[in-house]
């Protein structure tokens, strides 16, 4: 998965000399669904005709690509000069700092700008300036088999000792997996910060500096590697060789005890019939007091003007009922308050309630730094090497705190 989310006046010559006041906007965007019949296109083309049937002046071009393609589609366009004038991709801080976006506030009406979840809004900010409109978000829950558990006679885990307690026992069980930590390069980095976070720690400090090798940090990875990896509670392919998908599909083919799972595992899981729980990700001592939140991207270029048809078509995206909509549609949660306080309320969602209640506490990746993609590939690349059998975790963790601090002082 994904993620992820108007002014008076004709800017951009619109409308001007004599010319057709008709203007077309380009949307790129990216593919929540996984076959042709959920793909995002069928959501964006009824949006956009509802929008159009009320705007008849304005067109909107929606272009959805998947998301291994979008980023790349929007970048080549932004290098050839020919930036669409809206894209929902997966980050958005390189654009604002190359100072090629809009700046929210300049775009969207107050009520709309206002109903962002604050923290969503904040981490959509460049030096405290918001260019990133959060589109979709989800956090992440510890997802347990039932049945596993039932056989094992388990309770679900709240402590990291729990958790290594519960895994011993799905082992003497024979379960192929008893935790999957999908620590390969397909989503590495989320898994690492659901742990950090866990562990007291995370990728910055509270100056939001990089701290990737902190004490707090240094002494998770030592416990994952020591008291899971090392004991082989983690299954028969090595941490990190093994992708999120790959987990997921082992979850659902009921070969893994407990995983760390965001919204879309549900229903991976409920086709294949396996019996699932949900809790909170354990932390230390207790319950972790914070998760990880993920959330994608609305962006609006400022190449072409037309600043006030893009900001009343992204009041409209930002709607109660789009945004609700959209999260519907694709198990994700809202990014608005009002939508939230919707599906809060709502029997419909009450599948999505726990992950939804761990919205307000969660924590995002430190997407406005612009060295944040740098630190990323370099999570991916290297963090399965802190819990191999020869790993070290402190210089592991300590090569990734060089590599961020290199990238930060490069911006």
């Amino acid at each position: 998965m994904v993620s992820a989310l108007g002014l008076m006046g004709v800017l951009g010559g619109c409308g001007v000399g004599g010319g057709s006041s008709d203007v077309t906007l380009k949307l790129v965007a990216a593919d929540y669904g996984d076959s042709a019949a959920n793909s995002s296109k069928k959501y964006w083309d009824e949006l956009v005709q509802r929008y159009e049937s009320e705007h008849p002046d304005v067109n909107i071009d929606v272009s959805v690509y998947s998301w291994t393609d979008v980023d790349r589609e929007v970048k080549e366009m932004v290098d050839a000069g020919n930036p669409p004038d809206m894209a929902q991709i997966g980050a958005y801080a390189d654009y604002a700092a190359e100072g090629k976006l809009y700046k929210v506030g300049d775009l969207l009406s107050i009520p709309v700008q206002a109903d962002f979840l604050s923290q969503l809004a904040t981490a959509g900010e460049v030096n405290s300036v918001q260019y990133g409109m959060p589109f979709a978000s989800s956090t992440r829950l510890l997802f347990y088999n039932k049945k596993l558990f039932r056989e094992a006679g388990l309770t679900p885990p709240q402590t990291w000792d729990e958790l290594a307690a519960a895994a011993e026992a799905l082992q003497d069980l024979g379960v192929k997996y008893p935790y999957a930590l999908p620590l390969g390069p397909e989503e590495a980095q989320a898994e690492t910060m659901q742990w950090l976070l866990s562990g007291d720690g995370g990728y910055s400090d509270i100056t939001s500096t990089y701290s990737i090798d902190s004490v707090q940090n240094v002494q998770t990875f030592t416990w994952l590697k020591d008291e899971l990896v090392g004991k082989g509670l983690t299954g028969p392919v090595a941490p990190g060789k093994l992708d999120r998908a790959e987990a997921f599909a082992a979850f659902a083919a009921g070969d893994v005890g407990m995983l760390n799972g965001h919204p879309s595992l549900m229903e991976i899981a409920g086709k294949k019939g396996v019996e699932y729980g949900m809790v909170p990700t354990p932390g230390v001592d207790g319950e972790s007091p914070t998760t990880l939140g993920v959330a994608d991207w609305m962006m609006a270029f400022n190449h072409n003007g037309h600043r006030d048809q893009v900001g009343d078509f992204l009041d409209f995206v930002y709607s109660e009922e789009n945004v609700l909509d959209f999260s519907r549609d694709y198990n994700l949660l809202p990014v608005t308050n009002s939508a939230s306080r919707a599906m809060a309320a709502s029997a419909e969602d009450k599948d999505l309630k726990p992950f939804l209640d761990q919205l307000p506490t969660s924590e995002l990746y430190p997407v406005g730094n612009t060295s944040w993609a740098t630190v990323n590939a370099a999570i991916k690349k290297e963090i399965g090497k802190a819990v191999a059998p020869n790993g070290s975790p402190e210089g592991v963790l300590g090569g990734l705190q060089a590599t961020a601090t290199r990238a930060e002082n490069a911006e």
